[in-house]
């Protein structure tokens, strides 16, 4: 949590917090590279305490925005299964082939979705007799050697009052681009991931695949608020994680009601189907972090299975939120007065003029005014950088959604002008400039690599010298043999170490007269 430099003049934060340790800590761990993924025993992606042990079914993140190369178009992103070890194998990180992954649309501010685009996968194995993923290099999705593969179908649903009223299948059969197994296994892995855009009729385009996870962020918020001291901050916590993607590019006028009314509210969630065959809603997601840190254990659960609709039941942790006070408690800044009219506004609502839409009904979802064309000059800190375009007008990749939340939360909106943030300020991996826009995903080949003495030697295996030990081949023979050379080896040096005890001990028996 740490002040912020704008694009604008500068001004003078709200508090000038723990300099020294901001200076030895927070700077410098900001500039620490990491080469792998850490382990992460609490994130914000695992909100609530059912889903945390159903990763497959996990909504990490939700997106909308108006497409920057296509501005009649709007992009919606959603992201499922966190904390992908790239290298995570034999059986990676398929989509849930039992769930229903789903996108609401809110065209007129009612609370309801007007519009539902689903997503249901399939899985198909060439051959269950190896336990291998792909066996061999793949270089396109339907190649022979990419032994697991999922494809998916996407379903139009239109409701009205929460009914359905039509259904329009939108594509089937389309493949998903796998996970990112290695360098050998996936030499060109870009090329893969282009084959799984696919155009569909109206205009939309559509992509399911792994991606980059393109939220970053320091989760050690969740250590007393960065180490109680400011001594934790600066790491993105999320860097070399994967997420499992879906994307639609829709046209702008399928999704808003007119263009005299352009907002739309979006929200993501997951269906999955239970013992009695029927399907139980098991996470929700709209506006970032709120289940992690608005809403209390207690109700956690409960958010994940609700519906906007009743998010009445929820109102009072926006109003009176408990992280101000956590905030004041620990860094001794005043917290905003309640209740929180402002935080109801960016949560609820959608801000006036911005991004609210006639007749509202206060409801948790990103709020999304299809008619603000894109940015040419995009700003990290979206509308509090003077970017209508931006968080949290919908929400970009590239939007710092963290530390934009934290000056809110300290009452920016409110006339107590402070520049917080996590010094998390932009994504590890670059974001593409055309549909998916997510970053290919982290490979699972990444990280140091042995070392070995022949050029050709295969770059995400183990050398020689780790198969053996770190005993250096007694032969010179081709890499094939390493691992039996190595073994024998050992071997001999066992039998001989036997032969040394057998001689030792018979010794011993003459000398005693045994």
């Amino acid at each position: 949590m740490t002040p912020n430099t704008r694009s604008r003049p500068a001004r003078r934060s709200i508090a000038v917090l723990a300099a020294g340790a901001l200076a030895a800590g927070g700077l410098a761990a900001a500039g620490v590279p990491a080469l792998r993924p850490g382990a992460a025993s609490a994130s914000s992606h695992r909100e609530a305490p059912l889903i945390s042990g159903q990763p497959q079914y996990d909504n990490t993140d939700v997106y909308a925005f108006v497409s920057p190369d296509r501005p009649d178009t709007t992009t919606l992103i959603a992201n499922w299964t966190p904390f992908e070890e790239p290298a995570g194998g034999p059986n990676f990180y398929p989509f849930a082939g039992d769930a229903q992954h789903d996108i609401h649309i809110d065209s007129d501010g009612d609370g309801q979705g007007d519009l539902l685009y689903r997503w249901t996968f399939k899985n198909r194995v060439k051959n269950g007799n190896t336990f291998l993923y792909n066996t061999g290099p793949v270089t396109t999705l339907d190649d022979p050697d990419l032994n697991f593969t999922q494809t998916y179908d996407i379903e139009l649903l239109k409701l009205k009052d929460q009914k359905v009223i039509s259904s329009t299948k939108l594509a089937q059969g389309l493949p998903v681009s796998p996970s990112n197994v290695g360098k050998a296994s996936m030499p060109d892995y870009g090329a893969l991931r282009s084959q799984a855009v696919r155009q569909l009729p109206g205009g939309t385009t559509a992509f399911a695949g792994q991606a980059d996870d393109p939220f970053f962020l320091d989760l050690r918020v969740f250590d007393l608020l960065y180490g109680g001291n400011l001594s934790e901050v600066g790491k993105d916590t999320l860097k070399g994680y994967n997420v499992n993607t879906i994307a639609l590019q829709v046209p702008s006028a399928q999704l808003r009601k007119s263009t005299r009314q352009p907002v739309i509210g979006i929200w993501s969630t997951t269906q999955r189907k239970n013992a009695s065959g029927g399907w139980s809603q098991v996470s929700r997601l709209g506006m970032p972090l709120v289940n992690e840190v608005v809403v209390p254990l207690k109700d956690k659960d409960k958010f994940n299975a609700s519906a906007p609709w009743n998010d009445a039941d929820f109102a009072s942790y926006v109003t009176k939120p408990e992280l101000p006070k956590l905030i004041e408690s620990i860094y001794k800044i005043k917290a905003p007065a309640q209740p929180r009219t402002d935080l109801v506004s960016v949560f609820l609502t959608g801000v006036k003029d911005l991004n609210q839409p006639p007749n509202v009904r206060p409801a948790e979802m990103i709020r999304l005014n299809t008619a603000i064309p894109p940015s040419s000059s995009p700003k990290r800190l979206g509308v509090l950088d003077g970017d209508t375009a931006g968080y949290p007008n919908g929400r970009r990749l590239a939007d710092d959604v963290v530390d934009i939340s934290l000056q809110v939360v300290e009452g920016e909106l409110t006339g107590a002008k402070n520049d917080l943030g996590d010094a998390v300020n932009a994504n590890d991996a670059e974001f593409g400039k055309s549909f998916p826009y997510v970053a290919l995903p982290a490979s699972g080949s990444q990280g140091p690599l042995a070392k070995s003495s022949k050029s050709s030697a295969r770059t995400s295996g183990a050398t020689s010298t780790q198969l053996t030990g770190g005993a250096r081949p007694v032969s010179s023979g081709g890499d094939e043999n390493t691992l039996l050379i190595g073994s024998a080896a050992a071997g001999a040096a066992g039998i001989a170490l036997i032969g040394t005890g057998l001689v030792w001990w018979r010794l011993r028996r003459r000398e005693t007269g045994a």
